[in-house]
């Protein structure tokens, strides 16, 4: 994946996050941070998770 997988799995993230947490906390862009956040964060550990396991 690299920087550009983890750049696009981070905006599917926070798309994600906010659409399942609302919208609570500071807004810009479109996107609650908060709930954004927690989003990309979670996404980007799993796909890192599932990545790592496929190199080895």
């Amino acid at each position: 994946g690299g920087i550009i997988g983890n750049i696009i799995v981070g905006f599917i993230g926070s798309w994600l996050g906010s659409s399942l947490f609302g919208s609570f906390g500071p807004v810009i862009g479109g996107f609650a941070i908060i709930p954004a956040l927690i989003g990309a964060v979670a996404l980007i550990f799993i796909f890192s998770l599932i990545m790592g396991r496929r190199k080895g």
